[in-house]
């Protein structure tokens, strides 16, 4: 009979146990202007992995800094913790996350004030299920396909 060969789990791969979550990066622009790198982390605090959703200039952060203050604010941190001289990454939510993700993803490309406010308000319109529907979207392997579909249902 040949001995059963019991299967243990490599010890690197049971760190990363917990809930998914996002930071918020604060990059120093110039003066006092600050863009903002988005990462989606797995795990907890101690022991996680990042991998980054999104980046905005100073300026493509400018236009969507109504939307950063309300992620910021329902994380349960003050607004004031968005400076352009913070080092530390702001834990979000997961539906924070989400939801400012697609905020940054489908007003990257857009330079007109009026429709990035526009694109926002729809986004902001939307149920928590809509938003994770549409995040899986344009964050897989069609996702530019994806947000260019989101930004034409949300032009209207």
């Amino acid at each position: 009979m040949s001995a059963v060969k019991r299967f243990r789990p490599a010890s690197h791969l049971s760190l990363v146990e917990g809930v998914r979550g996002f930071r918020l990066v604060v990059t120093p622009g110039r003066g006092e202007t600050f863009g903002v790198t988005l990462e989606e982390t797995y795990g907890e605090s101690g022991n996680s992995i990042t991998a980054p959703v999104s980046e905005a200039t100073p300026v493509q952060a400018g236009r969507v800094v109504d939307a950063l203050f309300v992620a910021v604010r329902k994380a349960g941190h003050q607004p004031s913790v968005l400076a352009f001289k913070r080092k530390a990454p702001i834990r979000l939510g997961e539906a924070e996350g989400v939801r400012l993700a697609l905020v940054l993803l489908a007003t990257q490309p857009i330079a007109k004030h009026e429709r990035v406010r526009a694109l926002v308000a729809g986004i902001n319109a939307m149920s928590v299920e809509e938003t994770y529907y549409w995040y899986s979207k344009c964050m897989g392997l069609d996702g530019n396909r994806a947000r260019k579909a989101l930004r034409t249902l949300l032009a209207d």
